[in-house]
């Protein structure tokens, strides 16, 4: 499976309206409606906010396109088939589109909002997709600079720290990642 590497963003303009073209690469549905409620408090004067997101999740496929007012299958149908197209999963597009007073017609719109995700998806990257589990992390204080080295050199990005007795970070690790870091003597590694 295939999925994006980066969140980020593109923009173009076509006939003076302006489509910004944004992306995240996600692990569950939930992840793809907070990005796009975000996105669309964002852009709250924009005209429109497309949106579309496929996402595998627990084995169950999940897949939304939202045309946000634009006349039906002309914006997130179009986002859609650019990703079957070009083999992604697990990523969210939210195309927010400033009409600029020219119609563009169905055609133009497909072409656009189609545009939009396939520029978003090369500029966020493709990358083969490595499954990753929630870990808790759990160590004393002696070992703190190690492990935030250890995370820092290993691209681990810390979902949450603790701080009490004992410090606990939670993390996502692949199994690869996961392999490594239960060989680390005085970490405690506990799938969540």
């Amino acid at each position: 499976m295939k999925t994006i590497k980066i969140e980020t963003y593109i923009e173009f303009e076509e006939k003076k309206s302006k489509f910004i073209g944004y992306i995240k690469p996600i692990q569950t549905k939930e992840e793809a409606e907070i990005f796009i409620k975000k996105i669309k408090e964002k852009h709250r004067d924009a005209t429109h906010n497309c949106s579309v997101y496929k996402v595998l999740e627990n084995g169950q496929e999940y897949f939304k396109a939202d045309d946000d007012g634009e006349p039906s299958g002309t914006a997130g149908k179009p986002m859609g088939e650019i990703l079957t197209y070009m083999e992604v999963d697990n990523l969210v597009i939210v195309a927010t589109r400033y009409f600029g007073g020219i119609k563009l017609g169905a055609g133009g719109l497909v072409r656009n909002y189609a545009k939009t995700a396939k520029l978003a998806v090369q500029e966020a990257g493709i990358e083969t997709y490595l499954e990753v589990k929630k870990y808790m992390l759990d160590f004393s204080y002696n070992r703190n600079s190690d492990m935030d080295n250890y995370l820092k050199t290993n691209n681990i990005e810390i979902l949450e720290k603790n701080y009490s007795e004992r410090i606990t970070y939670l993390v996502n690790l692949s199994e690869e990642q996961f392999n490594s870091i239960k060989l680390i003597t005085e970490v405690l590694v506990i799938e969540i």
